[in-house]
């Protein structure tokens, strides 16, 4: 899925790290499009004289994953954390930061399909962490994923 992501990974100068993950045993498809959106904005959403740096880790909890996007961008006000994952709903112009106001509402969809629930912690100009949790039930053994940088 980092492939996918390559030219804007490589035209940004970010580095995506990820922790030993488990296998997901979801919607193969509706998976990758979660990753990489949440990927795809914290590159989008970068503080514009830093490179952004994207880390990926999981955790099990009691009947649950809970899977961890933290990254260094641009952040989000508290007041706005709700209202991101609304269809459509954007908090910067066109001009600013170019995206349609899908992606989250999109992850959000994907991961109540596997029965999970999606979250973001912020601090404006501290940049965020985007939480996801899965039902144990859609989740396998761990797996080292790729590294790009």
């Amino acid at each position: 899925m980092v492939k996918d992501l390559a030219t804007q990974i490589k035209d940004s100068a970010a580095e995506v790290n990820a922790d030993i993950l488990p296998v997901i045993n979801g919607y193969h498809l509706e998976i990758r499009q979660l990753f990489q959106n949440l990927i795809k904005n914290a590159i989008t959403f970068r503080n514009k004289n830093e490179h952004p740096k994207i880390n990926i880790s999981a955790s099990k909890i009691e009947g649950y994953w809970e899977f961890a996007f933290s990254d260094n961008g641009i952040g989000i006000d508290k007041d706005h954390s709700e209202k991101i994952f609304i269809i459509f709903q954007r908090l910067h112009n066109r001009s600013e930061y170019k995206g349609s106001g899908i992606g989250l509402s999109h992850c959000k969809k994907i991961v109540e399909l596997h029965h999970g629930k999606i979250w973001v912690t912020s601090k404006p100009g501290k940049g965020s962490t985007f939480y996801f949790t899965l039902a144990a039930e859609h989740v396998g053994s761990l797996k080292r994923a790729a590294k790009s940088t």
